[in-house]
């Protein structure tokens, strides 16, 4: 009998672990947990990380859009990317009249599709080497996986590395990039 309940302990233990393993905790961002059950723009606006990112979201009207059904796969620049662009340049982005340009840089990092980095890893693999994204904004984004290490090349050859990835959104997924992309303008 004390076998039996040992065993019984021990799958019970097993199947634990294994529903744990199966529900993840989403990583945090910005010092902020991050919900599945959230959209992208619920989820961004607790991020200490990303409140660049998120100002230039409103200044540009896309606020709705990522928080439509999706999904998306955006790959979002941190406070310290938007700071490392030229002085001036987030101050000049932000300005009414320069609306357009600040959409096509934003929508130059979202995919309209739910890529997780093992999915990058797959396409990249499966493409030798290099897999080639169109993004919302019309943006030809290069995606290279090697070692677990995911990075994103833009239009221009600046590279950006994937800090934080598969932060599960309910409409897509948020990976945390070092860089902003910038389009051929």
């Amino acid at each position: 009998m004390r076998k039996l309940a040992t065993l019984l302990l021990a799958g019970t233990i097993a199947v634990s672990a294994l529903g744990a393993a199966a529900y993840a905790a989403n990583p945090m961002v910005g010092g902020a947990p991050m919900y599945a059950k959230k959209n992208i723009i619920e989820n961004a606006v607790n991020s200490k990380d990303h409140t660049t990112l998120v100002a230039a979201v409103k200044a540009a009207g896309l606020v709705d859009t990522l928080q439509s059904a999706g999904p998306f796969t955006v790959f979002a620049p941190t406070n310290e990317a938007f700071a490392a662009l030229p002085a001036g340049t987030v101050e000049m982005l932000l300005k009414p009249e320069n609306k357009d340009k600040l959409t096509k840089i934003l929508t130059c990092h979202v995919i309209g599709a739910k890529a997780l980095a093992a999915d990058v890893t797959k396409m990249v693999k499966d493409d030798g080497g290099a897999h080639k994204a169109k993004t919302a904004g019309g943006c030809e984004l290069t995606l290279k996986a090697d070692g677990g290490k995911v990075t994103v090349t833009d239009e221009n050859g600046n590279v950006a590395n994937v800090t934080i990835a598969d932060v599960e959104q309910s409409n897509g997924v948020i990976h945390v990039i070092d860089k902003v992309l910038l389009p051929k303008m």
